[in-house]
């Protein structure tokens, strides 16, 4: 697999990578996950991503990847644990971090990031809310001082908060989920220019809309009272040139994506070996041409920002995501 370099930190990472929050829901799953990480692996992805967050990923993979002779970078997050969550709790931040080196098997992580500081009202992170500054930048500070982490990040879902945060220069990385795919472009507009001006690492979450564009859906048809009637037109044009150019739409998302050379590597969500092989060999077949990526910006530009209550994630099949707290 190629290489990218993640930003300031100078690692180089396989352009897909693998993210760690459907690796497992329950530990019955575990022979499963632990197969599909393996092989991701012998295929040349080196980037794992995780949090506390993820239902029972953090404990899945420590059990997947113990034993394993392989080169990766590991990442995990601050947020979610222990429950209740107070991100002015230093001590709690702590312990949740010597949570997730025991559960991950490891003595200490490539990558800490903050999990979505970036929406108002989920999580108080800040003290000083003009600074971004907190108990949380405090503790990222002294476990770089112990080398007990190597570079700090943002993982976020807003494409609006995370621009004035990342301008503060802190932070080597920022995973943005949601906001950049065939259809979602907000992260586009600010949050990857500002990562760019950085030189942060820039690493793309759920290109698939966590399910939302990995097939063709009957709803797009028959309609449903979530789906905006500018969202429906946009899907059916998605359908009609996924048609058009007999590709799959998994594989039009990520070689979407991969098209940007800003971005360093995007995270997979494939539970299964077959999955994992899948989405592989999309990306090796490289960037999308030129006429292609124009026709997606066309569709794309349908619908510029999210429709008026539109789901944050589309419930397609009545699937539904209501954010990395109740992940299952």
């Amino acid at each position: 697999m190629k290489r990218r370099v993640l930003g300031r930190t100078g690692l180089e990472v396989g352009e897909l990578s693998m993210g760690g929050l459907f690796v497992a829901s329950f530990l019955s799953e575990q022979t499963e996950a632990s197969a599909a990480v393996k092989r991701a692996l012998e295929l040349g992805v080196n980037y794992i991503d995780t949090a506390p967050s993820y239902g029972n990923s953090e404990e899945a993979l420590g059990i997947a990847l113990e034993g394993l002779d392989f080169d990766y970078y590991i990442a995990t997050k601050l947020g979610g644990r222990p429950v209740p969550f107070n991100a002015q709790d230093k001590a709690a931040l702590t312990y949740s971090f010597e949570e997730s080196l025991r559960l991950l098997k490891k003595d200490r992580v490539d990558l800490l990031l903050i999990h979505e500081p970036d929406r108002p009202g989920q999580n108080d992170w800040w003290s000083d809310k003009e600074k971004f500054y907190g108990p949380v930048t405090e503790l990222l500070a002294e476990l770089k001082e112990k080398g007990l982490i190597k570079y700090i990040g943002l993982g976020g879902t807003t494409a609006y908060q995370m621009p004035r945060i990342i301008e503060t220069g802190v932070y080597d990385v920022v995973l943005t989920a949601f906001q950049y795919s065939l259809l979602w472009r907000e992260a586009a507009i600010d949050v990857l220019p500002a990562a760019k001006k950085h030189n942060m690492g820039i690493i793309i979450g759920s290109p698939l809309q966590q399910g939302a564009l990995a097939r063709k859906w009957p709803e797009v048809e028959t309609g449903a009272w979530w789906l905006s009637s500018v969202r429906q037109k946009q899907f059916k044009a998605l359908y009609d040139f996924s048609d058009e150019l007999n590709m799959g739409l998994p594989e039009l998302g990520l070689r979407f994506v991969l098209s940007n050379p800003d971005v360093s590597t995007i995270l997979m969500g494939a539970r299964s070996v077959a999955e994992v092989e899948s989405n592989v060999a999309a990306v090796e077949k490289g960037p999308l041409p030129r006429d292609v990526l124009d026709r997606l910006d066309a569709i794309a530009a349908m619908v510029p920002f999210h429709p008026f209550e539109e789901p944050f994630s589309m419930p397609f099949g009545g699937r539904n995501y209501g954010g990395p707290w109740l992940a299952r």
